[in-house]
């Protein structure tokens, strides 16, 4: 396979100060010499299967299919995997690549935290030093990731300005590589960023494709859709990679629609609404104002709040492989509780958006076809958001007994 890509299409590239040309190239010629070593494919085989728990389930959503009628709905349960999501893949490969380098320190930048979080679980097993940027908004929205982070022994530094989200944490950590990269390497968690590591997300990740290739090939799935959420990107180029150089079957991303299409109020870059930009050292389609700055953004899923998209989902957008729609917060809310209530199945709220683009899909189909949606990670992380909105007046009660009872003095002896 062709592992590396400096542009896709007219998006990609090497975007970057003359102080990360260096760390950039050694990286680049790392990836592909192990890429291609028998020895780091087995070890990471390895990592996968007995630190990440893989192969996760192919799971055939009968009540959901019964439901909603029409295509028979099944769900990739990466949420199954060690740490909760899909993110897991990826740093392992990156990991272990930075080990083999002989990098001792590794920081990370990270939205909804699953990627901090991974990041972290994984350093406490090689030994390696970690530090994770973090925006101050999304540390917040995502504290039980921060305080799970923190008990794996990483640094999570509050990134304050900007937006104090993704993108702010980005910055931060690209800071810090320009000064540090002799002995650190920066993990970026999506398909984004400068060559090659656009490359590195999908290759990692990809192994969520083959094994869905292969656990619906078993099953003798007649599969018509495969449907992600996309923030960056990486979940969804992952489990789109087998299937992108044939025509079928139908690939779907969904974008967070968030309150609505007005800047500031959503972050879906495709159908016309992203610009060409150069960001984060790479070329893609971004949300910019007419002067070329990032706007704001807003999705209720913190690690769909980016203004960008991979290079390689922009560029297959562009040429029509993969059709992008949009779920609005509610619509995402409101699939988080269907499969919850049908099939016992805790969505976080990022593949929470693809579940909502299954409900809309499903009666398209016939029931001897199927459609297999991502869920890239598990909602454990988001109760604090889901709880204030789902069940409000019991979440209130509950956080002021909680508060009340740790404001009480310790009784004596």
């Amino acid at each position: 396979m062709e592992y590396y890509h400096d542009y896709f299409g007219e998006f990609g590239g090497k975007y970057v100060a003359e102080t990360l040309r260096t760390p950039l190239d050694e990286l680049e010629a790392a990836f592909l010499a192990h890429m291609a070593d028998p020895g780091f494919q087995r070890e990471l085989g390895i990592l996968y299967r007995d630190f990440a728990g893989r192969p996760t389930p192919l799971y055939h959503a009968e009540n959901a299919s019964r439901k909603l009628g029409g295509a028979q709905i099944y769900v990739k349960l990466e949420g199954l995997a060690n740490t909760g999501a899909h993110k897991i893949n990826n740093v392992l490969g990156q990991a272990l690549l930075a080990k083999r380098m002989g990098k001792s320190r590794i920081i990370a930048e990270t939205g909804a935290g699953q990627h901090g979080l991974a990041t972290a679980a994984v350093c406490a097993k090689f030994g390696l030093e970690c530090r994770v940027y973090m925006g101050q908004v999304d540390i917040i929205r995502q504290r039980p990731n921060v305080f799970w982070m923190e008990q794996f022994g990483a640094e999570v530094v509050s990134v304050k300005t900007g937006s104090q989200t993704l993108k702010d944490a980005i910055n931060e950590a690209l800071r810090d590589w320009a000064s540090s990269f002799e002995n650190t390497h920066y993990l970026i968690g999506s398909a984004l960023g400068p060559s090659p590591y656009p490359d590195m997300a999908r290759e990692f990740q990809s192994v969520v494709g083959r094994e869905v290739r292969e656990q619906a090939a078993a099953r003798n799935l007649n599969v018509k859709a495969l449907i992600a959420c996309v923030g960056g990107g990486s979940n969804a180029i992952g489990f789109f990679a087998p299937f992108l150089q044939q025509p079928t079957p139908r690939l779907v991303g969904v974008e967070a629609g968030g309150r609505g299409f007005t800047p500031g109020n959503h972050a879906s870059r495709m159908a016309g609404r992203g610009k060409r930009g150069i960001v984060h050292g790479y070329k893609s389609l971004f949300l910019l104002d007419d002067d070329g700055q990032v706007q704001p953004t807003h999705s209720i899923s913190a690690g769909l709040d980016y203004p960008g998209i991979g290079p390689q989902l922009a560029d297959l957008g562009m040429k029509g492989r993969i059709d992008f729609t949009t779920a609005s917060d509610q619509e995402a809310l409101d699939a988080f509780r269907f499969f919850a209530r049908t099939e016992g199945l805790i969505f976080s709220l990022e593949p929470a958006h693809a579940g909502a683009a299954v409900r809309k899909m499903a009666p398209e189909y016939g029931k001897d076809e199927a459609i297999i949606v991502n869920m890239s990670g598990r909602g454990d992380k988001d109760l604090f958001i889901l709880a204030p909105q789902l069940d409000r007046e019991n979440w209130l009660s509950f956080l002021s007994n909680e508060v009340a009872s740790h404001s009480r003095p310790e009784r004596e002896g």
